[in-house]
C-alpha cells in the first residue's frame, strides 16, 4: 500500500506543495539558527542530536542532521514501505542547507542572546510554523519519527507514546551533554510550543463552537437556528437519567457570534435549558469549509 502523496509535475498543486516545503524549511531553519542552537537548546529530533554532537565536535549542525536523516529514511523505506516520498527528502535536505547557510552568513549569535526564555518561545513558533507548512505539503518530518515508527512496528506500542519517549531521550542527552538542568526545561517549552503551532497551521484558527442543547422548547430553538441563523443541526433522542423521560437533544455548530445570539434567545425562551458548549478544532461540511477543499490543500 502506498502512502506517498504525488502531484503532477509542474502542476499548480506541485508548485504549491514545493513552495510550502521551501518556505517551511527556511522558516524552520531560521528558528534553529536564530533562537535554538545558540543557546544549546535540545528540542528532540535529529536536530536535537545534532546540536549535542556539534557541542563536542564542532561539526555543522545541518550536515550532521542530514547524516542522520538519509540512513533513517532508507531504513524507514525498507522496514515500513513507501511512506517517505521525494517531498520528505527535499524537505530535510533544504532544511539542512538553510541551517548551515544561515549559520555561515549570520554567525552563531542568537537574535536575543540574553533571553533564553524568549528564544525558546519564538524558536518553538518558528519551528512549528515551518514544520506545519511542510506537513501541509503532505510531506513528513522523517528524522527521529522514523525510529519511533520502526519500534512501533515490532513492539506494537502506540506511536504517539514512542515519539514522546524518543524525543525525551534526546532531551535527556542534552542534559548530560551540557550539565545544565535549564536545557531540558527550556527544551520542553520548545517541544510544547512547536506542537501547538503545528496544530494551528494544519487546522487553522477555528471560531466555531459545538453545542448540545436539552430543552423543553426544542422546537422554538430549532426554528431560531434554521430560520434566523440559516444553520442546520440534528435532533438526537435521549432519555433522562433521573426520571427516564424521553428528551430531544439539539446538536448544532455555530460561530462564536451566533452562539452568543442563540444563548440569549434560549435564556429568554427557556431559562431552565441545559447547554454544553465545546470548542470545535475543525468543522468540515455544508455551511463550513468543504472536505474537498481541505483534502486539496
Amino acid at each position: 500500500m502506498a502512502f506517498v502523496s504525488k502531484e503532477k509535475l509542474f502542476s499548480a498543486r506541485w508548485f504549491k506543495a514545493y513552495s510550502l516545503i521551501l518556505v517551511g524549511a527556511f522558516v524552520m531553519a531560521s528558528g534553529f539558527v536564530l533562537f535554538i542552537t545558540p543557546h544549546n537548546i535540545v528540542p528532540g529530533g535529529v536536530y536535537g542530536i545534532s546540536i549535542v554532537i556539534h557541542h563536542f565536535t564542532g561539526w555543522p549542525i545541518g550536515l550532521t542532521a542530514l547524516c542522520f536523516d538519509i540512513p533513517l529514511t532508507i531504513a524507514g523505506i525498507r522496514v515500513l514501505g513507501p511512506r517517505f516520498g521525494v517531498k520528505t527528502v527535499v524537505g530535510f535536505v533544504l532544511t539542512a542547507v538553510f541551517v548551515d547557510g544561515l549559520t555561515y552568513f549570520m554567525g552563531a549569535e542568537a537574535l536575543v542572546p540574553d533571553d533564553i526564555l524568549l528564544s525558546s518561545i519564538f524558536g518553538g513558533v518558528f519551528i512549528g510554523f515551518g514544520l506545519g507548512l511542510i506537513f501541509k505539503s503532505k510531506a513528513t518530518s522523517g528524522g527521529s519519527d522514523i525510529i519511533a515508527m520502526i519500534i512501533s512496528k515490532y513492539t506494537k506500542l502506540p506511536l504517539g507514546q514512542l515519539m514522546i519517549w524518543v524525543d525525551s531521550t534526546i532531551v535527556l542527552a542534552g542534559l548530560f551533554a551540557f550539565q545544565d538542568w535549564h536545557i531540558p526545561l527550556y527544551s520542553l517549552i520548545v517541544i510544547y510550543i512547536t506542537g501547538r503551532v503545528v496544530d494551528l497551521v494544519l487546522q487553522g484558527v477555528s471560531v466555531e463552537k459545538t453545542l448540545f442543547i436539552i430543552s423543553e422548547k426544542h422546537e422554538e430553538i430549532r426554528n431560531k437556528i434554521i430560520n434566523d441563523m440559516n444553520r442546520g443541526g440534528t435532533f438526537l433522542k435521549g432519555e433522562g437519567m433521573y426520571n427516564g423521560k424521553e428528551k430531544s437533544i439539539i446538536y448544532t455548530v455555530l460561530t462564536r457570534r451566533e452562539m452568543a445570539l442563540l444563548q440569549d434567545f434560549i435564556h429568554k425562551t427557556d431559562p431552565d435549558a441545559f447547554l454544553t458548549v465545546i470548542n470545535a478544532s475543525e468543522i468540515l461540511g455544508e455551511g463550513f469549509r468543504s472536505l474537498k477543499e481541505k483534502v486539496s490543500d
